[in-house]
């Protein structure tokens, strides 16, 4: 079942790439489709999700943290909870072919009925790594931690983990 999903999700995401697709060579946005664990580490509500992520790089800026740019993004569960969230990211290239990606995202969650975080309003911290694959098409892993900061009366927060497909346009 789970390779199903995984198949469906990676035709929808080659089709999409091949209708979108603009042959300018100074393209500035990227999306990052992801599918994965959500919240792994708690055995009742591990689900499997389904995300993108926009990044337009005309925003970025050099700051004392590293170049830095905007996200926007969001992720559904097997269990209908929802994600949807805007932040920062920073872009570090380990090397030619490899690129660390931290980032931190404020957002929106819905429970559906998954997994109860407390607050609608939390906080994703996520690291990605990712491989270069050309100069539009990379592949990468990611892991993150959406949590209230104790904003509700619970706090439970989750851990998931994460397989991205990034394609600049």
């Amino acid at each position: 079942m789970f390779l199903k999903k995984i198949s469906l999700f990676l035709i929808v995401i080659f089709t999409a790439t091949k209708l979108y697709a603009v042959e300018d060579i100074a393209s500035t946005h990227q999306l990052n489709y992801f599918t994965g664990n959500f919240d792994f580490s708690d055995d009742k509500q591990q689900a499997i999700l389904f995300g993108f992520q926009h990044q337009n790089e005309n925003l970025n800026r050099n700051t004392f943290l590293g170049n830095v740019s905007p996200i926007t993004g969001g992720f559904v569960t097997e269990n209908s909870a929802a994600y949807v969230y805007t932040g920062i990211e920073w872009n570090v290239d380990m090397s030619e072919k490899i690129k660390f990606t931290p980032s931190f995202a404020p957002g929106l969650y819905h429970e559906g009925n998954g997994k109860d975080l407390g607050h609608v309003l939390e906080f994703k911290s996520e690291v990605q790594f990712s491989y270069i694959s050309s100069e539009k098409t990379s592949f990468g892993v990611s892991y993150n931690h959406v949590s209230n900061a104790s904003l509700g009366d619970k706090n439970p927060g989750a851990n998931s983990y994460m397989f991205n497909f990034l394609k600049k346009f």
